[in-house]
């Protein structure tokens, strides 16, 4: 089975291609949802024990959580290495599934794949791209999102441009959805052998 990472920094695109990617039949696991998922059951206890107040109704208060670890780097990395093995544990028993039903292909949908060195357990990267100014923008329409935490937020992603080094694909999702949609065609027309194999 073919296991694609789809990443990209914050406000690129990413979900909307990979939900292209879903409609063309490939099953896409989706590492943030995953994590909301998490936040609303197992995990709320675990957060809420490391940072006491981040929850609400038995779920994790994704606005004070935030409030209380963005730009705190220490705290971050302590967040992270509470949720990271949940995640992936989810991704694993995906994978486990998704082998059993025969699948030749599926998408990891992964923001820190490069970060968190995701990328050692994929075949290929494809990278989701946009202009800076189109980022800062989506960025910006996202509810109680402000300008400081939006450059919070890219401080701790790799650059665009390595990333996009590092890619065995790009979309850039500057144009119109039909223009990304025929990159993701593009995409699984070069893997189909591959995943054929």
């Amino acid at each position: 089975m073919l296991a694609l990472g789809l990443t990209g920094s914050a406000a690129m695109g990413k979900s909307t291609v990979a939900g292209m990617f879903a409609e063309a039949g490939v099953p896409v696991f989706d590492a943030d949802r995953t994590v909301h998922r998490l936040y609303r059951g197992t995990a709320a206890p675990i957060v809420e024990n490391a940072f006491p107040g981040t929850t609400k109704d038995g779920a994790v208060d994704r606005d004070a959580l935030r409030d209380r670890v963005l730009g705190n780097e220490a705290a971050m990395v302590e967040l992270e290495a509470l949720i990271h093995p949940l995640v992936a544990a989810e991704r694993d028993a995906f994978l486990e599934s998704t082998r059993a039903a025969g699948r030749r292909l599926v998408i990891l949908d992964i923001p820190l794949l490069f970060e968190v060195g995701a990328e050692r357990d994929v075949h290929a990267v494809i990278v989701v791209t946009t202009t800076p100014d189109i980022q800062m923008e989506r960025m910006l329409g996202r509810e109680g999102m402000t300008p400081e935490q939006a450059e919070t937020m890219l401080a701790r992603q790799l650059p665009d441009a390595e990333k996009r080094g590092r890619a065995h694909f790009v979309i850039d999702t500057s144009g119109a959805f039909a223009a990304t949609r025929h990159q993701v065609a593009d995409v699984l027309r070069a893997v189909a052998g591959m995943a054929a194999g």
